[in-house]
Parts: C-alpha cells; sequence; structure tokens
C-alpha cells in the first residue's frame, strides 16, 4: 500500500472534497484526483462516491478511513517524538558507574535531570570502574562515571569532580580523639577496606606507599555499607570517600579524622567512547554536571 495515496486518501476524506484535500495539501486538485484513482485502482475499490458537490465514503472508504487516521496519528507522533530527541526532551540515556559514584553522586544528579526531563528514560548500572569500561566499548551503555582509569585508546576520560579519600572512626574511639592523628596511631588500630581491585583502596594504599608504609588490613568488606556501619561499633578505622560518609557525619555516627601529613585526593571521570555522535539527552546531561 502506497502511504503516499493514503495521505491523500485521508486527506480529502476529512476535508470533504478534492478540492478541499488539495488545498489541504498544497497540491493541484488535478494531481490529487489521479493519485485517488491509481490507489482506488490498486486496492481494487472504489473509496469516495463522486456527487455534484463535494465526495462521500463508500463502505470501503469507511474502512479505510479507520486505518488511515491511525497511521496519521503515528506520523504525527513520530515526528513529535524525532522532534523532543532533537530537543533533548525524549529519549533514553544509558549510563553506568562506579560504586562510590554511583551509590553517592549519581541519586542527586538523576533527580536533577529527570525534574527537568521527564519523558527521558534513564537506566543506571553500577559496578567496577573495569567493568563500566567493558560496557562503553561493547556500546552497552552511553557514558560511565568512575573513580579511576582502567585505560583505552577507544575511550575519552575527562575530570568532572574531585574526591577526598578520610580516615573515619567511631566517634568515642581512641584515634577520634586525635586531631590529626600520627600516621603510625593509624598503623596500631584494626584497618578495614574494601576488597583487591576497588578503586578507593587502590587510591589508599598508593597514598600510604609514598609514605613508605604498606597497610596490611585486618578486615575486608565487599561494600562501603558494611565498612560504615562496622566502624560505628568501634571495632576498627577506615578511609573512605568523603561522599560516602555524608550523612554519618551529619547524624555524628561517625568522625573524620585528619590523618598528620597525609591528604588523599582523586579525581572523578566521566568517559564516552571517542568519535561517537551523543544524543541531545546525553548532551543535556553532560551539560548539567559541575566542571572538574
Amino acid at each position: 500500500m502506497n502511504l503516499n495515496h493514503l495521505s491523500i486518501f485521508q486527506a480529502v476524506a476529512a476535508s470533504g472534497s478534492v478540492s478541499a484535500g488539495a488545498q489541504r495539501l498544497h497540491i493541484s486538485q488535478s494531481a490529487v484526483s489521479k493519485q485517488l484513482g491509481e490507489f482506488e485502482q490498486a486496492l481494487g475499490v472504489q473509496l469516495f462516491d463522486r456527487l455534484p458537490r463535494g465526495v462521500r465514503l463508500t463502505e470501503a472508504g469507511r474502512l479505510l478511513q479507520g486505518y488511515a487516521n491511525n497511521l496519521v496519528a503515528v506520523e504525527s507522533e513520530a515526528e513529535t517524538a524525532i522532534r523532543d530527541l532533537k530537543l533533548g526532551t525524549r529519549g533514553r540515556l544509558r549510563m553506568g558507574a562506579s560504586r562510590t559514584v554511583g551509590a553517592y553522586l549519581m541519586p542527586a544528579l538523576l533527580a536533577r535531570f529527570r525534574r527537568r526531563y521527564p519523558d527521558v528514560e534513564l537506566f543506571l548500572h553500577v559496578d567496577s570502574t573495569a567493568a563500566i569500561e567493558q560496557r562503553l566499548l561493547a556500546s552497552e551503555i552511553d557514558i560511565g562515571f568512575t573513580e579511576g582509569i582502567v585505560g583505552s585508546e577507544l575511550l575519552e576520560y575527562r575530570v568532572f569532580a574531585s574526591d577526598e579519600l578520610v580516615l573515619i572512626a567511631a566517634p568515642k574511639h581512641p584515634i577520634a580523639q586525635m586531631n590529626p592523628a600520627p600516621l603510625s596511631a593509624v598503623l596500631q588500630h584494626p584497618l578495614l577496606m574494601h576488597e583487591v581491585g576497588s578503586g578507593t583502596r587502590a587510591v589508599t594504599e598508593k597514598a600510604f606507599l609514598a609514605k613508605k608504609i604498606t597497610l596490611r588490613p585486618s578486615m575486608t568488606l565487599a561494600s562501603t555499607e558494611a565498612i560504615k556501619h562496622t566502624v560505628e561499633t568501634g571495632v576498627g578505622i577506615a578511609v573512605l570517600s568523603a561522599f560516602a560518609v555524608r550523612s554519618e557525619l551529619a547524624a555524628k555516627t561517625l568522625s573524620v579524622v585528619r590523618m598528620k601529613g597525609l591528604t588523599i585526593h582523586r579525581p572523578l571521570y566521566r568517559i564516552q567512547r571517542r568519535g561517537l555522535w551523543s544524543s541531545p539527552p546525553l548532551e543535556a546531561f553532560v551539560a548539567m554536571l559541575p566542571t572538574g
């Protein structure tokens, strides 16, 4: 079925005459009459009764009109969807984030974006930095946010924020009474850390190694929440992202202890595939991000 013929049929059916349909479509009356004749011949049915003034739908025409109206509505909806996509107000955005960024930075960013663009579908995958980069390389996500870099020439890395890793303890823990605490004191207390492969652990170990100190955790826990809750009991201390302990500091269930002669900062990265087209929703999200 020729969609051009169908649109001409729909215009004539809606306006009630060939001349009015031609005006609606901004083409000549003779062209409309010719196209309608070809359409009826192709279908093998008569769609209109030609009257002295105007036209009247036949039974076949009335049947076809319902389908034609639906198709015109779908066409209009498609045009609106494409326009909204170009404006960034509709579409789909697939993101990935490493654990600290995904748990403590992304929720506020997603809520802010959602308020501005409620019709954009958002998907967030939270995983390790290596897994996020692999998802980008496999085109499973459009953008990634991580605390570190594994490294690929196919990916572009840009700093979008910075983070500080801080020593935390229960408020009544002995080390919490020191301000700042000497690094020798840090080594005297059980240290809780993430598993090997964690970006937070790697940065922490590197910072202490620069001071010629090798860290040996007393307890290894898989999640930041588990580390925080365990530290709250007073059985040990830990080094975590400042973003991760905001609520506990506000509730005074944890304290930050400054370390004498050592501060640990790290950049946070947004990662994208090089040379790929960025959709308007993706561009809108990136424009909303804080800068470096």
